[in-house]
């Protein structure tokens, strides 16, 4: 069973629409980097020039934060589920 990553809708352009997409286990690095690979779109999205991954972007497995994690090095297993979430900022004053 591969791993279930939720995109939003702001990424769904770049996955013919699609909400949920399937990657290989591996790490959350390995996995961003197989969507920007099948979906080029989604790369400035998710990376920096330099291949970090966007600080406006946050990535949970399996509703576990990944900066409180490994970070881009989090394992993730067989059936797990990712979620990648833009920051929201905004307001009124």
């Amino acid at each position: 069973m591969p791993v279930s990553v939720r995109l939003p809708t702001v990424l769904r352009p770049h996955s013919a629409g699609q909400s949920v997409v399937e990657a290989a286990a591996g790490s959350v690095g390995e996995i961003v980097g197989e969507l920007v690979t099948r979906f080029p779109g989604m790369k400035g999205n998710l990376l920096t020039d330099g291949g970090e991954l966007q600080r406006f972007v946050n990535i949970y497995v399996n509703d576990e934060d990944i900066r409180y994690l490994d970070k881009a090095d989090t394992k993730v297993a067989d059936g797990d589920e990712v979620t990648i979430l833009p920051a929201v900022a905004g307001g009124a004053v």
